[in-house]
């Protein structure tokens, strides 16, 4: 809670800058970020030395991206924050349950009893209060009543009661956070944007009473039962369940934060419809388009359906190629080990007799070939380093996830210093992206990539990375592996060379694994030269088998 009210203040300082609005529009954007991404390298003293123009160009990019990170920060902290207390209710619901398994099972019991007591004395005609006071005297009956009303779940055995108890906690910063925020909605989230404006008023107000008029269109059924009681709205429970529609809203993207990079208006991604018609008059449009997007689109369900209609065929004759359907699902043969045992017993003896390198030594030869660490640029003048050692070092540093003190540490003659100020400074994600693409394009003019296909088809794949337990309670819940905490890593590859995307799915914000793959990336291009391979090619080639 502390950081979320440390973060408010923080966006409170950078708003009360009242730059105009729309100035970051007059800038591209990728412009924009490098101007921030400099200035944030630089001391005041560094600062100093430019032309007022300029030092005041970066100080405003360096406020305008930094105004979006906290904005962001602010919104997966209240995420969390909801996620962790919805779980807290959750379990305090099953528990409690849990621990009142004993006493319903008892009146369960008493209640079969004397169930079966009043059936009988219904049957031989005799007074059922005898029948219970036969079972339990009246007054212990009537205790076991209000027991068994006070241990009764309600009808849908719903948690959402107990949301109300972090009630408090929230109002802790729900109404700063409410006011500071500039939100935006689409049409599909107009009730929900009518709810904040009048939290807005009666925070502003300090009124605690909702009025019967209240908007109640984003209340979900689920919540109904809570919020309008036969006493009116209640206030609680209304703004909980504000609260979490704007957690869904936000996250599918029907309502927006102004300055925000990752809760940004969809309608920011596109050109603008003034580009749009520009380019569809002069027929510059870069895609391959004939009639349009619904045209596209109907071509695209034609195929789809075709296809679809040959796989049928192809099942019911039970001619699938390695698969097969049966009355348990799809069934996919396995694949055969494609090398050889006798193969692998020479890929052993090979490598046995081969010396042992630095990868380093291993990343400039394959630097010598594809010319890769040129891309890797000063972000200042665009000039490379003179030292490619030291470049390739911090490379790997992030390729093996080793971190640049360990690095240090590991590596005579390279200091921290010298490390940290590179990866500043040459090491970034446009920077990584560039050097992919190099060797991307290496691989697949190799003759040798041909054997794995046109490059034209590109495969994907999840690899998932756990983290620590403090992550159980964050809220973050993955449909397939449940609410224990890590990342998902989306790597994407092309068929006949190496990966060349990677996605990082449940994301925080604006984590690029880009830097995960770029060794990996690099190593697979030492095997794919058309010259004699050396000793040290042939080491690698292995190795990667």
């Amino acid at each position: 809670m502390r950081q979320m009210i440390e973060h408010i203040e923080r966006l409170h300082a950078w708003q009360f800058l009242g730059l105009p609005e729309g100035i970051e529009k007059q800038v591209h954007q990728n412009r924009l970020l490098k101007i921030a991404r400099e200035g944030g390298q630089m001391s005041s003293a560094d600062l100093a030395k430019f032309e007022p123009a300029r030092r005041s160009a970066t100080l405003v990019a360096i406020a305008i991206e930094s105004t979006a990170t906290v904005i962001d920060e602010i919104i997966d902290l209240h995420d969390k924050i909801l996620g962790r207390i919805f779980n807290a209710a959750k379990n305090k619901h099953h528990q409690q349950f849990q621990e009142s398994g004993r006493a319903i099972n008892n009146k369960v019991q008493l209640y079969g009893r004397i169930g079966k007591a009043l059936v009988d004395a219904r049957e031989q005609k005799q007074d059922p209060f005898k029948a219970i006071e036969s079972i339990i005297n009246w007054d212990d009956f009537v205790c076991s009543v209000q027991e068994a009303q006070q241990l009764a779940q309600p009808d849908d055995f719903d948690f959402l009661h107990r949301v109300n108890d972090s009630y408090a906690m929230l109002r802790r910063y729900t109404p700063e956070f409410l006011q500071v925020l500039q939100f935006k909605a689409a049409p599909a989230a107009k009730e929900v944007m009518k709810g904040i404006d009048l939290m807005r008023t009666l925070n502003r107000d300090s009124i605690r009473k909702i009025s019967n008029k209240a908007p109640l269109g984003f209340v979900k059924r689920r919540w109904q039962k809570l919020v309008m009681t036969d006493d009116g709205i209640d206030r609680r429970y209304y703004e909980l369940c504000l609260l979490s529609e704007l957690k869904n809203a936000l996250r599918s993207g029907d309502i927006w934060v102004k300055g925000s990079r990752q809760f940004k208006d969809f309608e920011e991604y596109l050109v603008t419809p003034a580009q749009f018609s520009s380019l569809k008059k002069n027929q510059e449009i870069p895609l391959p388009l004939e009639g349009g997007g619904d045209q596209y689109l109907e071509n695209r369900l034609a195929h789809l359906k075709s296809e679809l209609t040959k796989v049928n065929e192809l099942a019911k004759l039970n001619d699938l190629p390695d698969a097969s359907i049966t009355q348990y699902g799809l069934k996919i043969t396995p694949l055969d080990a494609s090398v050889p045992q006798a193969v692998q017993v020479l890929i052993n003896q090979v490598v046995a007799v081969l010396p042992h390198i630095k990868i380093t030594e291993l990343l400039l030869e394959v630097d010598c070939w594809t010319n890769f660490t040129r891309h890797f640029s000063h972000l200042k003048n665009g000039d490379l380093t003179k030292d490619k050692t030291l470049l390739l070092t911090a490379i790997l540093a992030d390729g093996i996830n080793l971190g640049l003190s360990k690095m240090a540490e590991s590596c005579p003659g390279t200091t921290y210093a010298k490390l940290s100020w590179l990866q500043a400074w040459h090491i970034r994600d446009e920077t990584y992206s560039a050097a992919l693409a190099e060797l991307t394009n290496a691989q697949l003019k190799h003759p040798f990539a041909q054997h794995w296909g046109d490059g034209r088809t590109s495969s994907s794949d999840g690899q998932r990375f756990k983290a620590g337990s403090k992550g159980l309670s964050t809220g973050h819940i993955n449909p397939k592996y449940g609410s224990a905490p890590g990342r998902l890593f989306i790597p994407t590859s092309q068929i006949n060379t190496c990966h060349f995307m990677v996605r990082y799915l449940m994301s925080a914000f604006a984590i690029q694994p880009m830097c995960s793959m770029a060794f990996c990336t690099m190593s697979l291009i030492c095997g794919l030269r058309s010259i004699t391979p050396t000793p040290l090619v042939l080491r690698t080639m292995f190795l990667l088998s």
